[in-house]
């Protein structure tokens, strides 16, 4: 999973209250203030008041697809019944038994029967879906069943994706590092500015996108369905970004009291 640089953005830091401290000893006749004037806070007011850094954090992560599904095809079509069936289910068993000493577990495989009279023969068809989490042993199976079975006998291109799960974390990830991107900008601005940041008063995600890897348009055109098991992780996998905007409370430096 990859994290690239998030682009620099806008920092707004308030770190005193405002008074016009030119014109705190400015004496006004009656309550109201001359136009353009603000009242000075007080000294109570200007030691309650809470002083803060505002600053927003985005993040761009990857995940690579974790499943892909191969289908197995096998037919037969005889002038018997039993003749159909009986070659299907040989092959069946053959690939089935395969699978299990490859140490696939059962729940990753799916078969499908389906048997149909066609003119004066019968025709039966069996499919054999397989999820797999690895691919490399995937792709060993694959060359594995081609190189031992008859051309009756049809493997898929493998279709890649990702399972709910696997999306909900990269986009909490991103979240998440967008989140640390905020808090890391906010305590470099107290540092330089001489300040101790303090706890978060808002945390908001304000945006998220979600896209799949392309390959290259004129690339894709040409390849069509013969792209390489590389492209097509490439193209399936999923991209996601967040943006926050984050308050946090500044405090001012703790000065050390010296033992006398």
């Amino acid at each position: 999973m990859s994290l690239q640089q998030a682009p620099q953005s806008r920092v707004f830091v308030e770190l005193v209250p405002w008074a016009d401290r030119g014109r705190e000893n400015h004496v006004v006749s009656g309550s109201e203030l001359l136009p353009g004037l603000r009242r000075p806070l007080s000294s109570a007011q200007t030691q309650t008041a809470t002083r803060e850094v505002h600053v927003s954090g985005t993040a761009e992560l990857s995940a690579s697809p974790d499943r892909a599904q191969v289908a197995v095809l096998v037919s037969s079509t005889k002038e018997t019944a039993a003749e159909a069936k009986k070659s299907v289910c040989r092959r069946l068993d053959y690939i089935t038994q395969s699978l299990q000493q490859q140490g696939l577990q059962a729940e990753n495989v799916t078969v499908t029967k389906d048997f149909r009279r066609v003119e004066n023969a019968y025709h039966m068809e069996a499919e054999v879906c397989i999820t797999f989490t690895e691919f490399g042993k995937m792709q060993n199976i694959c060359n594995f069943l081609i190189e031992k079975l008859d051309s009756s006998v049809v493997i898929s291109q493998p279709q890649f994706y990702h399972t709910p799960s696997s999306v909900e974390n990269l986009r909490r990830k991103a979240c998440l590092v967008a989140v640390e991107n905020a808090r890391r900008k906010a305590q470099e601005v107290c540092n330089v500015v001489g300040q101790t940041l303090g706890k978060p008063l808002l945390i908001k995600e304000e945006e998220t996108k979600e896209w799949e890897g392309q390959i290259d348009d004129l690339q894709s055109s040409r390849l069509s369905g013969s792209l390489t098991i590389q492209q097509k992780i490439k193209s399936a996998t999923i991209h996601a970004a967040s943006k926050v905007f984050i308050t946090f409370e500044v405090k001012g430096k703790e000065k050390k009291r010296r033992n006398l």
